[in-house]
C-alpha cells in the first residue's frame, strides 16, 4: 500500500505548538537570540505591560484615598505599603492569574482590576473601598501610562545605556587612532587622506546628538476618561478640579505617582504624537548605525581592520581562511528591521478615527519587538567593535600607493603665488595616470614659488596630509 504523501515523515512530523522553546519560538527575539534580549523582557513584554497596568491602577487607587472624598478615607500607612508591595513584588505567576481571569472577562484591563480587588480578601479596609479601583477610568486611561511607563523603563534602563556603550567604545577607538593615517574614498575613488580616529569621531558625534534627541522625548500620559472631558468623574463629584488631580498623579515621581508628563488634551486615546517622536529618534539614531556598519564592513574588506579570531568559531563551511565581519553584518540587518517597525509605529499610531479605534491596539503590543530588535543590533555592534584590530601596514600601503592625493595641496599653494593654470598643470600630471612620488617632486622643483614653500611640499607624503584630523578627533 502506497503510504499517504501528505502525511509528514517521522524527521519531519512537526513538534506541538504547545511548548515554547528557542528552537519552536515564531520569534528569533524570544528563540535564537532570547539571551541577549532577557533586560529588555521585564519591561516590554506582556508581563511587563500586565505590571505597569498594576502599578497605574494603584497609583490612582491610593491617591483618590488622599483626594479628601468623606466616602473615601484616607488609607493607613499598613495598606498603603501592602499596595505598593503588590507592585513591587508583582510576579510571572501573578501575571498568568490575570491571565485566568481574562480567560473568563475577555477583557485584560478589566482582569487586572478583578485580579487587584481579589488582593483585598481579608482586608476590611480595602475590601470596604474596592469600588475605588479603576474608579472613573477608561481602560486607556490605564493602558496609554502604562505604555508609557514601558516605554520608559525600555528606554532608560535598557536602550540607552546599550546605546552609550557603543559611543564610549567609539570615542576610546576615536582618541587611540587620532593619529593613524588613513586614506579617505569619496565616491569609492582615493582622496585627501583623513586619519582612522577623526573617522570615528564624526560617528561619535552624530551618534551623541541623536542619543539625546531619544533621552529629550518627554513620556505623555492622560487620564481623563472616555473621550478626554472628564465626564464621569466629574458626574461623582463636580466641584472636584479633576484635572488637576489626574496632573498630579501623573507627574508626581514613582512610586506614588507615575514620573511622567501630563497631557492635558486627548480624545479617548493619548495621541501618541510623543511616541512618534521617539521611535523617529531611535530610527534617525539606527540609520546612523546601518552607515557606520556599512563602512566597517568596507574598511575589514580592505585590510583595514582586521578581527580578533574566536577559538572553534567558523567562518565559513568551504573557506577555511575567512574571518566574516558577521557582527556588522547582524547590526545593519536587525537595525533595518527596527527601522521598518519604528516607522510603521510612528505614521500610524498617531492616527485614530474620531474618538477611538483599536487599530493602536495591537499595533502598540509590537513596540518591544522594534526595540528589541535595536537593542539586539546595539549588543552586535558593540561584539563587533570590541573584535577590530588596525591594520596600520595596510593603512600604510595604500598611502604610499596614492600619491595622487597630493594634487590637491599642491595646486592651492601654486594659486596661493599665482601661478597660471594650477589646476590644469596638476590635472596634466595625474588625471588618469599612476602618479609617483618623482613625478610630483619633478613638478614642485619647476615651480616659480618660494624655496621655503618648495621644502614644505617635497616633504609631504599622502600619509602627512592630513589637516587637522587628529585635532579632530581628540576633541570629542
Amino acid at each position: 500500500m502506497r503510504p499517504n504523501s501528505s502525511a509528514p515523515s517521522p524527521a519531519t512530523k512537526p513538534s506541538s505548538g504547545n511548548t515554547l522553546s528557542p528552537i519552536t519560538a515564531l520569534s528569533p527575539l524570544d528563540g535564537r537570540y532570547a539571551g541577549r534580549l532577557a533586560p529588555l523582557r521585564p519591561f516590554m513584554s506582556e508581563l511587563g505591560y500586565m505590571h505597569r497596568r498594576v502599578q497605574v491602577e494603584i497609583a490612582w487607587f491610593v491617591a483618590l484615598s488622599d483626594a479628601g472624598f468623606d466616602e473615601f478615607q484616607p488609607l493607613s500607612p499598613g495598606a498603603r505599603t501592602y499596595l505598593l508591595g503588590l507592585v513591587k513584588n508583582f510576579s510571572e505567576a501573578d501575571g498568568l492569574a490575570i491571565k485566568d481571569i481574562e480567560k473568563v472577562t475577555n477583557h485584560d484591563v478589566k482582569a487586572v482590576e478583578y485580579w487587584i480587588k481579589s488582593k483585598f480578601e481579608a482586608r476590611p479596609e480595602l475590601q470596604k473601598a474596592a469600588e475605588f479601583v479603576h474608579f472613573a477610568c477608561t481602560s486607556e486611561d490605564i493602558n496609554n501610562t502604562s505604555h508609557a511607563l514601558q516605554l520608559k523603563g525600555g528606554r532608560d534602563t535598557v536602550l540607552l545605556p546599550a546605546l552609550d556603550g557603543i559611543i564610549a567604545k567609539l570615542r576610546e577607538m576615536a582618541h587611540a587612532f587620532a593619529e593613524v593615517p588613513m586614506l579617505s574614498r569619496t565616491h569609492g575613488q582615493t582622496a585627501s587622506p583623513t586619519t582612522v580616529g577623526k573617522e570615528i569621531a564624526n560617528v561619535v558625534v552624530r551618534l551623541s546628538a541623536a542619543r539625546e534627541k531619544i533621552a529629550r522625548v518627554k513620556l505623555m500620559g492622560k487620564m481623563n476618561g472616555a473621550v478626554g472631558n472628564y465626564n464621569a468623574h466629574l458626574s461623582a463629584w463636580p466641584d472636584f478640579d479633576w484635572e488637576a488631580f489626574s496632573k498630579n498623579v501623573i507627574e508626581t515621581p514613582e512610586p506614588l505617582g507615575l514620573g511622567l508628563t501630563f497631557q492635558p488634551y486627548s480624545i479617548q486615546i493619548e495621541p501618541h504624537d510623543y511616541m512618534a517622536e521617539l521611535f523617529d529618534a531611535m530610527a534617525r539614531t539606527n540609520t546612523i548605525l546601518i552607515d557606520l556598519s556599512r563602512d566597517i564592513w568596507g574598511y575589514v574588506s580592505l585590510g583595514y581592520f582586521k578581527q580578533r579570531l574566536k577559538a572553534g568559531e567558523i567562518g565559513s563551511s568551504t573557506m577555511p581562511h575567512k574571518v566574516n565581519p558577521i557582527d556588522f553584518e547582524n547590526a545593519e540587518g536587525n537595525l533595518g528591521l527596527a527601522n521598518a517597525m519604528l516607522r510603521h509605529l510612528s505614521e500610524k499610531l498617531p492616527i485614530s478615527r474620531w474618538q477611538r479605534d483599536l487599530t493602536d491596539s495591537t499595533v502598540l503590543r509590537n513596540m518591544g519587538v522594534a526595540m528589541g530588535y535595536a537593542v539586539l543590533a546595539y549588543h552586535s555592534m558593540a561584539v563587533g567593535l570590541g573584535k577590530l584590530e588596525l591594520n596600520e601596514e595596510a593603512l600604510a600601503e595604500d598611502l604610499d600607493a596614492a600619491w595622487e592625493v597630493l594634487a590637491e595641496p599642491i595646486q592651492t599653494v601654486m594659486r596661493r603665488f599665482g601661478v597660471v593654470g594650477a589646476y590644469e598643470k596638476l590635472k596634466e600630471v595625474t588625471r588618469g595616470k599612476t602618479v609617483t612620488a618623482e613625478a610630483l617632486h619633478g613638478l614642485i622643483h619647476s615651480l616659480e614659488i618660494p624655496q621655503g614653500e618648495k621644502d614644505r611640499l617635497l616633504a609631504m607624503t599622502p600619509g602627512s596630509y592630513v589637516g587637522m584630523a587628529a585635532k579632530l578627533a581628540r576633541r570629542i
